[in-house]
């Protein structure tokens, strides 16, 4: 896993002005690369790479790497699975080899097949390749955005980079996307293509950019996830889609255990990590395993099933038990190395996670993208409720307007319990798309205005959320709907940001099994009732792998993690809430939110039905210690 920044130039003018800020850019991604860096310049380009070595660590593998005649040069960040197989293939093809890492594999697909070369690859990656006889630039993102990849554009240069610190480094205007702020306050992270600043993009999953040497910009799509067609009656059986599931994620995982440094996997005691561990332990003798226990937390701590799984599969598991203390003292370090705002809490649980793996392990694997895959989630049982009412859910309906008067708070079963019905009830009243849009949401677009100083929708971001919504228009309801949606905004844009920026903040590489893209385009194109009921979620992956699971683990509830935000905002962080970051002169000085309103949500943080406050109240938190730390 490794950084990676550069920058194209248009114009004929020097381009040696930018050395020292591509240095910089580069100094800036040492986390995600601590091993080497490297650099390389022409008349239209300079690439920079920061290298965290992961598949043949000897120099010969080092970046930015150029093949024998000089024409070509690459910058890359991940890990292509498949490129033994395509190394063979090249030889065969006339092609030698210095060394033995995939990144030369990769260079030479593409000097063989171009942008073509996308379809041959299975793996996670970003990467820029420099044609110096055409003076042009090559640039892709994997299928579903495991690895990120941010770009600025003005009329003198095309600036890229792994990390928008980076691209930070390059002197960017640093203007905010009202659009992107208003987003966030709603969803706690900023979707893309979209960023917090103008002008500043992701490139989206599965797409690719290039660039000619008359400085023309081109941006293609290569890649659409699969979706079910409910209509068709010509999918496999049941129990033939098990055997294929089975196979598909079996190879993926075997895939994913090649490395020449330690590797080991995230156990969390949830399904999804467990099934990946225990595939992975029958092809690595005394596996190593990983899960965070939380002592104060204990109806979050999911040890007690992490065990069960390392011990039926003799894995040399380690368990690191955290306090309240230990999380809080791990804060600042967390929210401090996004890029941009993001709020998901549960971030902080990955940082630490990563931080004590990492001390061990080079390389871990993880069961992210199941949930979105197989429809695990909360909010997957409650479209499929919604969209097979019986009593119980018209009854939720129609008491909303009582519920939504009593207290609600996430730190009491009661109030929990009062606060998830009066969603689902709320839920209820909406459209398929709106219903989605706000169940993703922790935040209404009402309270969104009225947080934010102008009280004003921007004017472009409706289109971008329809962008997310489409798959809902012209189509059967169905909870495919949803997991395409949910593949498409949750996944790239909060789940695996979230794990990237975490693990790269502790030079760990995350690997994720389930985003095999022949194994996610099968799942994706099998019908609702393989992945769901009124009493099942994850039916198929469940039934498929019980025979690996301990019989306590294959019945039970997801548990997810949430940090103590409210015990904190109201002891811990009072101070700093109160004297700095939502301190009132400084709000009013800033002239980005209402202090009218932010002055509710203090006193409403303190009182008896706290609701969604403190989660609020964070995303205020970790978008001012951002903007402190980058726009100040």
């Amino acid at each position: 896993m490794c950084g990676i920044t550069g920058v194209y130039y248009f114009n004929d003018e020097n381009i040696e002005d930018y050395q020292q800020r591509v240095k910089n850019a580069v100094d800036s991604l040492y986390k995600r690369g601590p091993d080497n860096s490297g650099f390389y310049s022409d008349t239209k380009v300079l690439l920079g790479h920061s290298r965290l070595s992961i598949i043949d660590v000897t120099e010969a593998a080092a970046q930015p790497f150029t093949d024998p005649s000089g024409r070509y040069t690459v910058v890359y960040n991940g890990e292509i699975y498949n490129f033994k197989s395509h190394r063979e293939k090249l030889q065969k093809n006339g092609f030698d080899f210095k060394s033995k890492s995939d990144t030369e594999v990769l260079l030479y697909l593409y000097i063989q097949k171009g942008k073509k070369c996308l379809d041959e690859l299975n793996g996670f990656f970003s990467f820029a390749i420099y044609d110096k006889k055409e003076k042009s630039l090559f640039l892709a993102r994997d299928r579903f955005g495991i690895k990120p990849l941010y770009f600025y554009r003005d009329k003198n240069t095309f600036v890229f980079a792994s990390e928008m610190k980076a691209l930070i480094k390059y002197g960017i205007p640093k203007v905010i996307d009202k659009s992107s702020l208003y987003t966030y306050l709603q969803l706690n992270y900023i979707p893309g293509p979209w960023t917090i600043f103008e002008n500043v993009r992701k490139l989206s999953p599965g797409h690719y950019v290039h660039i000619d040497g008359s400085a023309n910009v081109v941006e293609e799509k290569y890649f659409t996830l699969a979706v079910s067609d409910e209509s068709s009656n010509h999918f496999s059986s049941y129990e033939q889609s098990c055997e294929k599931l089975h196979n598909l994620l079996e190879t993926s995982v075997i895939k994913r255990l090649i490395s020449d440094v330690p590797l080991g996997t995230f156990l969390s005691g949830g399904i999804d990590s467990s099934i990946i561990s225990a595939l992975a332990a029958r092809h690595v003798d005394k596996l190593n395993t990983f899960s965070i226990g939380f002592k104060d937390e204990p109806m979050f701590d999911e040890t007690h099933y992490a065990n069960m799984v390392a011990k039926m599969h003799n894995t040399n598991h380690t368990v690191f038990s955290l306090t309240n203390d230990d999380l809080f003292n791990s804060l600042f370090d967390t929210i401090n190395y996004f890029d941009e705002p993001f709020a998901d809490s549960s971030a902080l649980a990955v940082y630490i996670l990563s931080k004590q793996t990492r001390k061990k392990v080079t390389v871990a694997l993880s069961g992210d993208g199941a949930d979105e895959l197989f429809a695990g989630y909360n909010k997957h049982m409650a479209e499929y409720r919604a969209l097979h009412p019986g009593f119980k859910e018209k009854a939720a309906s129609l008491l909303y307007p009582l519920l939504s008067g009593l207290p609600q708070s996430r730190n009491n079963h009661l109030a929990n319990k009062i606060r998830q019905i009066a969603r689902f009830g709320e839920g209820m009243k909406l459209t398929a798309p709106e219903r989605y849009w706000r169940w993703c949401s922790i935040s209404t677009e009402e309270y969104a205005k009225r947080i934010l100083n102008d009280n004003n929708e921007p004017e472009n971001y409706l289109s971008r959320k329809n962008s997310f919504l489409r798959i809902f228009n012209n189509r059967p309801e169905d909870i495919n709907n949803t997991l395409y949606a949910d593949m498409n905004l949750v996944l790239p844009y909060d789940m695996l940001t979230k794990v990237d920026m975490m693990s790269m903040a502790n030079s760990l590489e995350i690997r994720v099994p389930f985003l095999d893209h022949h194994l996610a385009d099968y799942v994706m194109s099998m019908p609702e009732n393989y992945k769901i009921d009124k009493n099942n979620r994850k039916k198929i992956l469940k039934d498929t792998f019980s025979y690996l699971l301990p019989g306590e683990l294959h019945n039970r509830h997801k548990q997810g993690f949430e940090v103590p935000l409210l015990k904190w905002l109201k002891n811990e962080l009072n101070t700093f809430i109160n004297n700095d970051v939502l301190e009132s002169s400084f709000i009013k000085e800033q002239d980005i939110f209402n202090p009218v309103e932010i002055s509710k949500l203090k006193k409403q943080l303190h009182s008896s039905n706290p609701g969604e406050t403190p989660a609020r109240i964070w995303a205020l938190i970790v978008f001012q210690q951002w903007w402190k730390n980058i726009c100040h």
